[in-house]
């Protein structure tokens, strides 16, 4: 591949290894591809508020898309500038259809604000007795029902009793195309977005808006849900550590996140 035009990367398990920063190596290959003025974009299965904590390590890092394609955010003038949202029928719809194919599953949603912090204590919405895939505190307990009222970028399914792997393997034939279904953590923890967003359709959009083609962008990744990223980019490269999906689709496997994969990479051109 010729010097890429655009750089994305997912983030957890790809930029950075577990509960890190980025490190020196990664933020010094990052800053030099902005100083080419190449853009360096994540996409990421995060929230808009779970970001600039890894921002502030990439200070040249002024955009994110997230919730796996279907926010666009702002970090720089922490702003959203576009969000896809799950209308609160098709949420309610979709509950039931998880609840039944996974009795004793929990539900939660996502939703976001014009910003990364707007009420941010009501973003993370989930019903009672959910158990958390990952370290969070911001969040609000409602009955089941009070889950759909809003609109929310992805709707949750939680069993710590199965892997995700095996939750996908019973939601797909009964969800067919009508959602995007896919996960970032293998452990019983699942997501749901509108049809045809992914990290490729977000990734795509913000390439088209700096006017660079696919075939000049490069994409890093790790889980099922870079997998649509993966395929889209010119050149996919899949984390060492990656799920065997993403290995799958692959044009190129690099070290693992926490032999700073990512960077040994960029280092060719920059």
């Amino acid at each position: 591949m010729r010097q890429p035009l655009l750089v994305a990367s997912d983030v957890d398990g790809t930029l950075i290894g577990p509960n890190e920063p980025p490190s020196a190596r990664t933020r010094a290959v990052v800053e030099r591809v902005i100083a080419s003025g190449t853009p360096f974009v994540l996409v990421t299965g995060r929230p808009p508020r779970w970001i600039p904590p890894i921002a502030k390590h990439l200070p040249g890092v002024t955009l994110a898309v997230c919730a796996n394609g279907a926010v666009r955010y702002d970090i720089a003038g922490d702003r959203v500038l576009s969000a896809s949202t799950l209308r609160p029928e098709t949420l309610a719809r979709l509950g039931e259809v998880c609840a039944e194919a996974l009795p004793g599953a929990w539900l939660a949603v996502e939703r976001v604000g014009r910003s990364a912090f707007e009420d941010v204590d009501k973003q993370f919405v989930c019903e009672p007795g959910y158990r958390h895939a990952y370290a969070l505190s911001d969040h609000v307990v409602v009955p089941r029902d009070e889950l759909f009222a809003q609109p929310a970028v992805k709707l949750l399914v939680r069993n710590p009793d199965m892997t995700s792997d095996e939750m996908v393997a019973v939601l797909e034939p009964v969800l067919g195309g009508s959602v995007a279904l896919t996960f970032s953590s293998p452990n019983g923890f699942v997501e749901l977005a509108t049809a045809g967003v992914t990290k490729a359709s977000g990734l795509a959009e913000v390439a088209g808006d700096a006017g660079v083609d696919r075939a000049d962008v490069i994409a890093f990744g790790d889980m099922p849900n870079d997998v649509p990223m993966l395929t889209w980019a010119g050149h996919g490269v899949a984390m060492g550590n990656a799920h065997p999906d993403a290995l799958a689709v692959a044009d190129e496997v690099t070290a693992p996140a926490a032999e700073d994969g990512v960077a040994l990479v960029l280092e060719r051109w920059f």
